[in-house]
């Protein structure tokens, strides 16, 4: 098997899984699979999670700690850069997989925990570093007293469809993905279904739009199929723009050839010869990742010209966007495509219709092309039994934020609020009260603890002032200021307006105006500038019905969002800001004052050489005092004080 695994591993899996459109049940065949998904393995391998995250976390001095100590011990094993598994709070991880045993993880493995934790295993030892489960196969035999990893509270809850491969498999090895099923769906696809049939099965299986809209897909792409067009194009959408998503990014580099699987699916659906893969030059793993596995499916003859001698062509291209978060906008982005300024431009016609260089195109993101191979392998009707009414299969969230465990969860549609913080991310850090979740980024708004319990799907969302929007959960507990979380979603949306039509690029900086006005500190006694403040609210509220109403594009429409959602559900925080002139959070820093309990203070001078306005009088070794007029809030001398002298009004 070795000599046929070395040599022929590429005839071999084009022969007998790909080009006859079926797996054998001959042992033969099904040694070599279990041997290239490395179920079953002849030396020891070491899997390292070597996504973004990963790599912040130190990931790449860990690959080189196992590296160093295998050949100080002349030890053969094969060391394996993965994605991200999902469990970011956990990185670095490190999983073994020695012959006969079950392959093993274990958590915040750093480069100095390397030497003990292999140690340990290569004796049959499981360790004393935290282990967060094993990978069971009935082929090896288990560790004991070693639960398996989808019994963990994070994984236990979720259904992973997009990231069933993450953080699993070697991502730049077509074989492995091959071996798992990848392609086959494919290539039966091509060969046996019309384009019609594709539409019809990715419509009746319920499946929206993972962007924002959640427009149904399968209705989304007939309309370009219907259209009559010596070219037509497909690009995947990877401009992954709102501040705390990165769902996209760890697709891509924990799993590139299902994205690829799903785009080539997608472009045969609606007849398209040529794909574009829009992401982000600051995405560059994903990108190296991406680039390999378009090789690779070329070398296969997955993609080019005649694929599998079934007439269908397509090519692949990846462009780099510069960052614009206007670029998320399909319009914006097939500008960027052509080479022009990325900016929208009024619709009808849709993209379907009138797309990139005047021809039908259908844009889709990241996680709905992915979800497109698990579809047409298993049918319609298994996707539509997950999930809701309405919201079909499952939905991917990054969260991060003020919860114990952060990641990538994948879960069905359905699933509520509460269970995705509480259960599966372990609850608010510090035994802290929850106060808010924001979801859908900017274009989002903020679900409290009244709506925890309500269930993920677009309606239910859209009826609290929330939406899906891409999937970004950032979770905030009580030492949040809601009003300074508007400030900074209003800040991010008035910098990458694009500036086209007036409403949003004129609204949304008056907007931030107000918001910088209720949380400074006022300028002497002007009466019209405190009018202008008390009025605040009020214009806030005006003011952003007017961009929803006005503005050309989606993200301008939605640009008020995180202001009137705020403004719904913490009104007083902002009446608080603007008549009580405080922040009960202590986060608007020019709305702090503070003050020093004289019968603490001891005058050792640590606050006054901290000081940077000179703010604070008083001798050495007598009681000091604050001028509050030269207090900027910085907060330094409370923090150097070791007395607890000082403190917060």
């Amino acid at each position: 098997m070795t000599d046929l695994i070395d040599i022929e591993n590429k005839e071999f899996l084009i022969n007998n899984i790909l080009k006859e459109n079926k797996e054998k049940d001959c042992k033969e065949v099904q040694g070599v699979l279990s041997y290239i998904k490395k179920d079953k393995i002849e030396k020891p391998s070491i899997y390292v999670g070597a996504g973004t995250c990963g790599l912040g976390a130190g990931a790449d001095k860990t690959i080189e700690a196992v590296k160093s100590y295998l050949k100080v011990n002349s030890i053969n094993a094969e060391v394996i850069e993965t994605g991200c598994i999902g469990l970011c709070s956990a990185e670095p991880l490190l999983d073994v997989h020695i012959p006969g045993r079950n392959r093993v993880s274990y958590e915040n493995i750093t480069e100095d925990k390397v030497e003990g934790l292999l140690n340990s295993v290569f004796n049959n030892e499981i360790g004393e570093e935290k282990v967060l489960g094993q990978f069971p196969c009935e082929s090896n035999e288990s560790w004991e007293n070693v639960p398996s990893i989808y019994e963990h509270s994070f994984f236990a809850p979720q259904q992973r469809i997009v990231l069933q491969n993450c953080g699993i498999v070697n991502p730049i090895n077509i074989e492995e993905y091959i071996a798992r099923g990848g392609y086959t769906t494919f290539i039966r696809t091509i060969e046996n279904k019309k384009g019609t049939e594709v539409c019809d099965i990715i419509e009746k299986s319920g499946l929206r739009g993972r962007g924002g809209g959640g427009f149904l897909t399968g209705r989304k792409w007939k309309f370009a199929l219907n259209q009559e067009a010596d070219q037509k194009y497909l690009i995947c959408n990877a401009d992954e723009g709102d501040p705390g998503a990165f769902m996209d990014r760890a697709i891509i580099e924990g799993d590139p050839h299902r994205l690829v699987e799903g785009m080539a699916i997608a472009a045969y659906g609606i007849g398209a010869t040529k794909a574009y893969v829009y992401i982000r030059a600051e995405y560059p793993l994903a990108i190296e990742r991406l680039r390999i596995a378009l090789d690779q499916a070329r070398e296969y003859g997955i993609l080019g010209k005649n694929i599998y001698n079934s007439g269908f062509d397509l090519d692949f291209m990846i462009k780099m966007g510069a960052g614009a978060f206007v670029c998320g906008e399909e319009t914006a982005l097939i500008h960027s495509i052509e080479g022009k300024r990325g900016m929208p431009r009024p619709r009808p016609p849709f993209p379907a219709i009138s797309g990139l260089f005047g021809k039908p195109t259908i844009i889709n993101n990241v996680e709905t092309l992915s979800n497109v191979p698990t579809i047409l392998e298993k049918g319609d009707e298994w996707f539509a039994s997950i999930g809701t009414e309405t919201s079909k299969g499952t939905k991917v969230f990054a969260l991060s934020g003020k919860v114990a465990l952060t990641g990538l969860v994948e879960i069905p549609m359905g699933t509520s609020i509460r269970d995705i913080i509480y259960k599966i991310s372990g609850g608010i850090t510090d035994h802290k009260k929850f106060k808010s979740v924001q979801i859908g980024g900017p274009s989002g708004g903020c679900i409290t603890e009244e709506n925890l319990d309500i269930q993920i799907d677009y309606e239910s969302l859209i009826k609290v002032g929330a939406m899906m929007g891409s999937g970004g959960l950032v979770v905030m507990d009580e030492e949040t200021c809601m009003v300074d979380v508007a400030k900074f979603f209003m800040d991010f949306i008035q910098r990458e307006s694009c500036g086209k039509c007036i409403p949003c690029r004129e609204g949304t900086k008056k907007m931030l105006e107000i918001l910088e006005s209720i949380t400074s500190k006022p300028k002497g006694y002007d009466n019209n500038e405190a009018l202008a403040r008390f009025k605040g609210v009020t214009q806030l509220e005006k003011l952003g019905k007017v961009i929803k109403d006005t503005s050309l594009c989606g993200l301008g429409q939605t640009a008020p969002n995180p202001v009137l959602s705020t403004l719904k559900w913490f009104r007083h925080e902002y009446e608080e800001h603007i008549f009580e002139r405080t922040c009960s959070a202590g986060v608007c820093t020019d709305l702090r004052t503070f003050s020093i309990n004289v019968d603490k203070c001891i005058g050792c001078t640590a606050c006054v050489k901290k000081c940077p306005t000179n703010a604070i009088i008083g001798s050495r070794k007598a009681p000091h005092f604050i001028v509050e007029d030269k207090c900027i809030g910085c907060g330094n001398c409370e923090t150097v004080c070791k007395f607890e002298a000082i403190y917060v009004n």
